[in-house]
């Protein structure tokens, strides 16, 4: 009788981790979902403020330099939310943005004798 009930206080406090375990993996699920459309959603505003070439070019920033390319992204976003875009970014004004904002960056020459 007593290796009755540690069984089924075993089985109960198994099946409780379980059932903890399941709920946690729901929650993760639910978070990369949310995740997914946001990151879906500022794919699409994105492609309404960038021109392809532009596009194409962030996201290579993005492989190369993905902090940077996060903050470029931040800020045309809320520049275009607030209506301060008239037009869509071509490549060469994001060229200039980002030699902007990259050109903080100290120049390293090394001199051999």
């Amino acid at each position: 009788m007593e290796d009755d009930r540690e069984l089924e206080e075993i089985k109960r406090r198994k099946m409780m981790e379980l059932m903890r375990q399941q709920a946690l993996a729901q929650e993760i699920s639910e978070e990369q979902a949310k995740r997914a459309e946001e990151e879906a959603a500022k794919q699409a505003l994105l492609r309404q403020i960038l021109e392809p070439e532009a596009r194409e070019r962030l996201a290579r920033l993005r492989l190369a330099r993905p902090e940077l390319a996060e903050a470029v992204e931040t800020q045309l976003i809320m520049l275009a939310q607030s209506g301060r875009l008239a037009r869509k970014i071509t490549d060469y004004e994001l060229k200039m943005i980002l030699k902007k904002l990259s050109g903080s960056r100290r120049e390293i020459k090394i001199v051999r004798r």
